[in-house]
């Protein structure tokens, strides 16, 4: 991790892959990710964590299975969202977008329960960013 700021549009610049995010760093037992997306992901959850996302730019979507139902919540750029730890969830980016996530250090990207996994989809706890 470097101990000197980071510019998040320099560290996106670094990488092309989509569904698999970089770590910018890591706060306490954190990692601070960012990730390229569009398209879907896969419906998971995971067990023991919550999930912040910030919308850095584009539009990201995350379809929700929750007690009263099905819904899809909307983040345009600048929005942020938690997905209560145990809640089934699918992130979506039709036109893509760029995201930050924290979640604890080793959270797999699929979560803990998990759909099969797509081949555009990197099932990993993050790479290391090469700047």
């Amino acid at each position: 991790m470097s101990n000197e700021p980071i510019a998040l549009d320099q560290a996106l610049a670094t990488f092309d892959a989509l569904w698999s995010p970089r770590i910018v760093t890591r706060v306490n037992d954190y990692d601070v990710r960012i990730a390229k997306v569009e398209g879907e992901h896969l419906w998971h959850a995971h067990d023991d964590t919550d999930e912040f996302f910030l919308v850095l730019d584009g539009e990201l979507r995350i379809s929700l299975r929750e007690p009263a139902g099905e819904r899809t919540v909307l983040l345009p750029q600048g929005a942020a969202f938690t997905v209560p730890r145990g809640t089934e969830h699918k992130p979506h980016a039709p036109t893509g977008a760029a995201i930050l996530m924290f979640e604890p250090t080793g959270t797999p990207t699929v979560g803990d329960r998990h759909d099969p996994v797509p081949s555009h989809v990197d099932a990993t706890t993050g790479h290391a960013l090469n700047t």
